[in-house]
């Protein structure tokens, strides 16, 4: 590629089998063709620790400096992995940092292919997931509770006043206890954020609570987007023929799978992490799904939506062919080149970035594919590849496109 890339993608990178896909789809698909500019930051878990999250900091401010950036998959560690890989301090989830930095909304949509038939028959236009990626348990405070023990939640006003209320008296058992919280301020961005974007789509928007049961909590939620949609949103709604639905979340997850697909579904932090893996692979598979986290000031994050692949890696350690699906990671890195080509008025970034999904779709539609799309593929002609016989044949389709 003859263009120059002045400012750098802020690459970020990952753990295990998406790390390997990640180094062969730079290889093949984006170097051979980009002159390709980034500022490097190593996510693994093993750099996390080392560095006691310092890494994942510092790449989320030369994010917010740079404006693009894209990001491999990651390891949030259990238990059983910090033993595993020998780890010695609490190492957090990277996206937890990055996001908080960002303070952005998640957009997942499905990769749509029409080789690959839905898992959902009649979901026939996409779902876009708007999820909220701040607060509920992943800023949650718990503890354990052993038996005999008390929990209150106290809030000492501004006032001066002391409101308190009795959680759980822990009489026959021990147990646990969680605290959850969230801001006016956010929920009013994330509505406006979502409204913003349905309007953009000229599509329905969706959003979903369980006020029923959390009387204050999800009620909250509900009050606010209410207020934004009346006061800023009703007659540009009306304007191009779209809706809103406010309703409960399981009533959502229903009408969801009957529908035809063709939304915006606006959902909390912990709802949009689940239905995003649902809707991904109602469409036909988890690795097909495009995921950006974009912040209030503008700057994007692109990322593959699925993990590491743990199953797949201890396989390819083994010496094992594997039939991983690195659409996730093709699409991160093509959505950070286009909007890096956007902002920067490179129109041949943008035509690479076209040309490189075209690829991709056109290796399907060919009937090469990976183990997860060869279930669903309605090809009569399709055959199985591996990871990396999948990504050359993307790059032998790219190569002969030469659009630069």
């Amino acid at each position: 590629m003859q263009t120059q890339m002045k400012i750098p993608i802020i690459e970020m990178d990952g753990d295990e089998m998406t790390r390997i896909l990640w180094d062969s789809v730079k290889e093949k698909l984006i170097l051979p063709f980009v002159d390709l500019k980034t500022e490097y930051f190593d996510l693994g878990v093993q750099e996390r620790d080392r560095t006691n999250n310092e890494v994942s900091v510092r790449a989320a401010e030369a994010l917010m400096e740079h404006g693009v950036g894209v990001k491999c998959p990651t390891i949030t560690p259990t238990p059983e992995r910090v033993k595993e890989y020998g780890l010695a301090n609490d190492v957090v989830s990277p996206n937890r940092i990055v996001r908080s930095k960002m303070g952005g909304m998640l957009f997942r949509m499905p990769i749509c292919i029409p080789a690959i038939d839905p898992l959902v028959p009649n979901w026939k236009s996409p779902i876009t997931i708007v999820r909220y990626v701040y607060g509920d348990v992943y800023r949650g405070v718990e503890m354990l509770a052993d038996k005999g023990d008390v929990c209150e939640i106290v809030l000492r006003k501004a006032n001066g006043d002391v409101l308190s209320k009795n959680v759980h008296e822990f009489c026959e058992t021990g147990g646990m206890v969680q605290a959850v919280h969230n801001t006016d301020a956010g929920i009013e961005a994330f509505a406006r954020c979502a409204m913003g974007f349905a309007v953009e789509m000229k599509q329905d928007l969706w959003f979903g609570a369980k006020d029923t049961v959390s009387k204050v909590y999800d009620r909250r939620f509900f009050e606010i987007f209410d207020e934004v949609y009346h006061s800023e949103f009703v007659v540009r709604f009306e304007s191009e023929g779209i809706a809103y639905h406010r309703m409960l979340i399981d009533d959502a997850v229903s009408r969801a799978l009957r529908s035809g697909g063709g939304f915006v579904w606006a959902c909390k932090s912990y709802d949009g992490d689940v239905f995003s893996d649902m809707v991904a692979t109602g469409f036909g598979s988890i690795a097909m799904m495009s995921s950006s986290v974009v912040s209030p000031s503008g700057q994007v994050l692109y990322e593959a939506a699925h993990g590491t692949v743990q199953q797949h890696y201890y396989r390819h350690m083994r010496g094992e062919s594997v039939s991983t699906n690195p659409i996730g990671l093709i699409y991160a890195w093509s959505g950070a080149l286009r909007k890096r080509g956007q902002l920067d008025g490179l129109g041949g970034l943008c035509g690479f970035a076209d040309a490189l999904e075209r690829a991709v779709a056109e290796t399907v539609e060919d009937g090469v594919m990976t183990a997860d799309l060869f279930q669903r593929s309605v090809s009569e002609n399709k055959r199985e590849a591996s990871s990396f016989d999948f990504i050359l044949e993307v790059a032998e389709r790219l190569a002969r496109r030469a659009i630069l």
